[in-house]
């Protein structure tokens, strides 16, 4: 990456994540990366806001997807019933006595349940608002422990909650260590960018698109389990050193002939709402989605395209082709 970067003599990003295999795996490759710079090349890492993996439910993967009676209320109710049936004892009793069904391996995806009921220990219940931050505590496992029941009856309960729309997290990178601490490392390094995102790739598995909002409620303002990120150097990591990383210099500060793209926030009332899974996407398929309150005012091109968290309807952005 760094030859490549030198030859074409533009900036390069890659994706920075702690792995649990080699946890600190991680702090070589930003070294690395400190070092292109130097000479010369323009190697950039980029930094998730969280621990990067994915949120499991009812409404998407779990542990119960190959139970035989699951399996088939499935396939007979509608959403809201299903969500009905799931909450009567008997219907519960059922499932977690059953054998799982056999995975198909021609479909993508469909031995997800088998790592589900193989991670209880580090699946999480995130709260309302979603703490992405959990304790050992907050483990699926942990709360079965402490209430003396059968974890996958604890994860059953768990993800029946909000009329089995609930959603955990279970992490694949980024929380090795049970924190932030690692992310935060990365986040104040010199080199370091936001961003890290399948852009919607996988979007009934993961959601991204809170990173903005939580930088702001997690990082700038909630945090304790460890060291706060000043508010102003969030917002600079998001606006100006995002514009500046894509050459986009008209834009990403609040300066006279720039952009005029301004969010007006609520710092005291802004809230990272738990995710959802929505039903509209073409033939009826599924995304997550993940709402955020105190967004008094959303500023493009000097235009209101969004005050209170309500459409205003107007449309002033134009296509963007290449820096300027």
């Amino acid at each position: 990456m760094q030859r490549l970067s030198a030859e074409i003599d533009r900036p390069l990003s890659f994706a920075l994540i702690q792995v649990d295999a080699d946890p600190n795996l991680w702090r070589e490759q930003l070294d690395v990366s400190a070092a292109a710079h130097q000479a010369g090349s323009a190697l950039y890492p980029q930094i998730a806001a969280r621990p990067f993996g994915m949120l499991l439910g009812f409404p998407g993967h779990h542990g119960f997807t190959h139970r035989p009676t699951y399996r088939r209320l499935k396939e007979q109710c509608s959403r809201e019933e299903l969500a009905q049936r799931l909450a009567e004892p008997a219907v519960k009793a059922a499932i977690l006595a059953e054998d799982d069904l056999p995975v198909d391996t021609s479909l993508q995806f469909d031995g997800m349940f088998a790592l589900v009921q193989h991670s209880l220990h580090r699946i999480y219940d995130l709260g309302d608002p979603p703490d992405y931050e959990p304790t050992p505590d907050r483990s699926v496992a942990a709360i079965a422990a402490a209430r003396g029941e059968d974890p996958l009856s604890t994860l059953y309960d768990l993800m029946l909650r909000d009329d089995a729309g609930a959603m955990l997290m279970l992490p694949f990178f980024n929380y090795a260590d049970g924190n932030h601490d690692a992310i935060r490392e990365m986040l104040t390094h010199p080199a370091g960018v936001l961003g890290l995102s399948d852009g919607g790739a996988h979007c009934g598995m993961i959601c991204d698109a809170s990173y903005p909002t939580y930088l702001l409620t997690h990082w700038a303002r909630d945090r304790h389990r460890g060291d706060k990120l000043p508010l102003e150097y969030v917002v600079r990591k998001q606006c100006r050193d995002t514009a500046q990383l894509f050459g986009l210099t008209d834009r990403g500060v609040i300066e006279l002939g720039k952009k005029a793209d301004i969010n007006v926030i609520d710092m005291a009332a802004l809230t990272l709402h738990p995710a959802r899974m929505a039903y509209d996407l073409p033939a009826g398929g599924r995304r997550l989605l993940q709402g955020a309150s105190g967004y008094d005012a959303t500023i493009v091109n000097g235009t209101v395209t969004r005050r209170n968290g309500t459409d205003t309807g107007a449309r002033p952005g134009r296509l963007v082709r290449g820096a300027r």
